[in-house]
């Protein structure tokens, strides 16, 4: 019953996203501002790093021969901008790099996704979150592409007339991890995380790309696409939001596609990636008052932050539920934390970050036995 009333409520707020009622910036759905990805540029240099002669490797499937770092922007000490050139999608995608602490020495890396916007938008880790600074005392590149407003960040069946060509499974799986182990020093281990939308994709990259990543964490992303809740979920993101056709995605809801890049379906794929899960009640929290940061006083978007991303995160948090006993009746090694309070919004995932950073760390410093 309660999971029926969930698709219908996230049907409304279908409704009052198409109508323009999402206005506030504190819920993670995704912002309309456009916002570069980076601040300044310092620096350019002209980059030859290609997948073409990257070795196979368990861990790094075959790459795509024609991809490559096109040119590396050195936007200031802590983080340069590779220009990547994307093979399976013909096109040149802003991939931003935090660099270690320590770069005399190599270090993991960790790819964080952003949500729906897909980093295009104002609702992204660098405009909402101190994660620069956050990772500014620590040894590992932390990742992140700048595109995939929308699109699940998985490879469309058929390009879409409105959201384009979509391979991004391929480009985070096959073409980017040997371009960055190549063109940065890296320990060749990974982990990655992301929020909302991104929290249901990482899940299927990991199950894409079994012993790519070491870890994974989804941030208050829905893991289920395949039942009525999630497909409501993914209607309002792909549909209402991005104006493109779900169909041109996974093919007909209900129909293979949409079944193999089910999370939940396929959990048991993760066997051997250590999971981690968050997400709130939907109750308002500590973060979801006039005097939050991110709130800084405006009633409207408090107002948006507290129903329509409290509905929101509701419906994940049944969604992670579910996910979490899947896991635990397959054996899937797994942390799930589930918060008694907490809308779908910014300061809750930042410190989801800070929260599950210290196991991925761990997980990312642990080699391969005979290593």
């Amino acid at each position: 019953m309660v999971h029926k009333s969930l698709v219908r409520v996230l049907a409304a707020v279908s409704t009052a996203v198409t109508v323009g009622a999402l206005t506030g910036t504190g819920v993670g759905i995704a912002d309309t501002d456009p916002a570069p990805p980076n601040s300044s540029t310092n620096t350019t240099t002209t980059s030859t790093t290609s997948t073409a002669d990257q070795p196979a490797n368990p861990a790094n499937p075959a790459p795509m021969n024609a991809s490559k770092i096109q040119t590396l922007v050195h936007d200031s000490p802590q983080q340069v901008t590779a220009i990547v050139y994307s093979a399976s999608m013909d096109k040149l995608i802003p991939v931003t790099v935090l660099l270690p602490k320590d770069k005399s020495k190599p270090a993991p890396t960790l790819y964080l996704l952003n949500g729906a916007g897909g980093g295009e938008d104002s609702a992204t880790w660098a405009a909402k979150t101190s994660y620069m600074q956050y990772f500014a005392d620590k040894n590992v590149y932390v990742v992140t592409p700048i595109g995939g407003a929308f699109s699940y960040y998985t490879d469309w069946q058929k390009d879409d007339p409105v959201l384009g060509r979509n391979k991004w499974t391929t480009f985070l799986t096959k073409e980017l991890p040997p371009l960055i182990n190549k063109e940065f020093d890296t320990t060749g281990e990974n982990a990655i995380a992301g929020i909302s939308m991104a929290g249901t994709s990482v899940l299927n990259l990991a199950i894409a790309a079994p012993g790519l990543y070491k870890s994974v964490a989804a941030y208050s992303g829905c893991a289920r696409t395949s039942d009525p809740l999630g497909l409501a979920y993914i209607r309002m993101v792909v549909g209402d939001r991005g104006h493109g056709n779900i169909v041109n995605m996974w093919g007909v809801p209900g129909g293979p596609g949409w079944v193999a890049n089910d999370p939940y379906v396929n959990a048991g794929k993760l066997k051997g990636t250590k999971v981690y899960m968050t997400s709130g009640s939907g109750l308002p929290g500590p973060n979801d008052q006039l005097n939050a940061p991110l709130i800084d006083g405006d009633p409207v978007t408090l107002g948006n932050q507290i129903l329509l991303g409290g509905v929101i995160e509701a419906a994940v948090n049944q969604c992670t539920e579910q996910m979490a006993q899947r896991m635990n009746e397959l054996g899937v090694e797994n942390k799930v934390m589930l918060r008694p309070t907490g809308t779908h919004s910014w300061a809750y995932w930042e410190q989801d970050l800070h929260d599950t950073w210290p196991m991925i760390a761990a997980d990312l410093a642990k080699r391969p036995a005979g290593n």
